[in-house]
């Protein structure tokens, strides 16, 4: 197992394993029946994305609310006296145009040859209101020994974005520090190889996912296929919320 080292100024900073909470932004616990509505956590490849890495909470205990209205953007709170001394204030910054900051206070070491990748939090995917602030993805080499803030897209005109206390941020997950792999394509023994995979799993999703093929109430057929497959390969039943998800029929997720 390999070690991701940290280090915070602002306690409430600590990270944590990314949680996908349902109900929540995860989805609400509807049964895999007919006429439910499907739900995120119902795909695997979204709740394993979900799940990969960690998360940081939005800190303090101010709400703030980034607003763009007349092609800027500005903040919108109370944000107090500084929590400590010395400590640079209020924490957020405009930061070119369109784009602001968030002095983070986090410091994350992987291991020699891993760097920290930032994406937006899993949420953001989810939120039919579109408040989740969108953190600008970013890659921060091992050797830097300083991850002073992240920077964040503005909301487009008309439209805000909301910091609620104790709500997960950003998504930071831990990669091989170069991208060492080239792209090939497949002789035509691998490719049959994996077209015959294809057919069978296709084949099999009468067996495979019969017991429990359901229709949602967009018209959308789900099935076991993906999960039970994936359960195989992991050498596991899942049998919670958070892992026992379906996925579309005929769809990647």
């Amino acid at each position: 197992m390999r070690r991701v080292k940290f280090r915070v100024v602002e306690p409430r900073l600590d990270p944590r394993p990314i949680r996908t909470p349902v109900p929540g932004w995860a989805g609400e616990p509807q049964p895999r029946a007919n006429g439910s509505r499907e739900q995120p956590w119902h795909c695997t490849p979204f709740s394993e994305m979900a799940k990969y890495g960690v998360e940081v909470l939005y800190p303090y205990d101010h709400e703030i609310r980034v607003l763009t209205r007349d092609g800027r953007f500005s903040f919108d709170g109370d944000f107090g006296a500084p929590p400590a001394e010395g400590r640079s204030w209020p924490p957020f910054r405009p930061f070119g145009e369109g784009y602001y900051t968030f002095q983070l206070l986090l410091d994350l070491k992987p291991e020699k040859g891993f760097a920290t990748r930032v994406d937006p939090h899993p949420r953001y995917f989810t939120d039919s209101n579109n408040v989740t602030p969108l953190a600008v993805p970013a890659i921060i080499r091992n050797w830097w020994p300083m991850i002073n803030f992240l920077v964040f897209k503005a909301p487009p005109e008309g439209g805000t974005h909301i910091f609620r206390p104790g709500e997960p941020m950003a998504q930071f997950s831990f990669i091989p520090e170069e991208p060492d792999f080239v792209l090939e394509a497949m002789t035509e023994e691998e490719a049959a190889e994996r077209e015959l995979q294809s057919r069978r799993i296709y084949e099999s999703r009468s067996t495979l996912g019969a017991d429990s093929q359901w229709l949602s109430n967009t018209n959308t057929v789900f099935d076991a296929t993906y999960r039970r497959l994936h359960g195989a390969m992991r050498g596991s039943v899942a049998n919670g919320p958070d892992d026992d998800e379906d996925n579309g029929r005929g769809a990647a997720g």
